[in-house]
């Protein structure tokens, strides 16, 4: 079985450079254009499945890939983003990555030692919700169906890619995952491997 693993199309918070984790921020006109370019290059892909995080950008990008298709389409909360708590709607700071001192930092540049701040989530927590997802709604599908499509977000997509390659979290970033990056993974005798960590359809 092929998973077309997908990230969420532009927003104007993406483009503003701000912490969206669990905002329900929807598509700009961006956005969509790209995830429509998208459609057309996915269109001969016959998926079985569509899976999405229930945030409205996540949502929206993968009802443009589903287009026309008849399948059903199943949200799910452990597809979410991970949560930023307090820190969300801020702009990202330029200096964020390089000032060891802000509160962020770790995020970055030590996911190993991230602290998430008030009401956030901790990479721990992201790893542990989407490996239940994989788990119960994924994995059983092998020899079900041939192909799924799952729409989620820059990190927790990681999530998903980093456990299926082995990568640690101390590596969480390994992966460039552009807006609307097409990932896909092989799920073989209930193995995960990756045959493609992201491809972007923006021609």
């Amino acid at each position: 079985m092929i998973i077309y693993l997908i990230r969420h199309a532009e927003t104007d918070w993406n483009k503003a450079y701000r912490f969206q984790g669990q905002s329900d921020i929807p598509l700009n006109a961006s956005g969509i254009a790209l995830a429509r370019k998208t459609a057309d290059a996915l269109r001969p892909i016959p998926f079985d499945a569509v899976f999405s995080s229930p945030l409205c950008r996540a949502l929206e990008t993968a009802k443009i890939i589903m287009g026309n298709r008849k399948i059903p389409l199943k949200t799910d909360d452990r597809l979410k983003e991970i949560s930023f708590g307090i820190c969300e709607g801020t702009v990202v700071p330029s200096q964020m990555k390089e000032d060891f001192s802000h509160p962020l930092y770790c995020f970055w540049r030590d996911p190993e030692k991230y602290a998430p701040p008030e009401n956030a989530e901790s990479f721990s927590e992201l790893y542990k919700r989407s490996a239940s997802f994989m788990k119960e709604c994924i994995i059983p599908l092998e020899g079900v169906c041939d192909t799924v499509l799952i729409a989620g977000h820059g990190a927790l997509n990681r999530s998903i890619l980093n456990a299926a390659a082995g990568i640690c979290l101390a590596d969480f970033w390994h992966f460039q995952l552009k807006n609307c990056a097409v990932s896909k993974i092989l799920l073989e005798s209930g193995h995960l491997t990756v045959l493609d960590p992201g491809t972007v359809y923006d021609y």
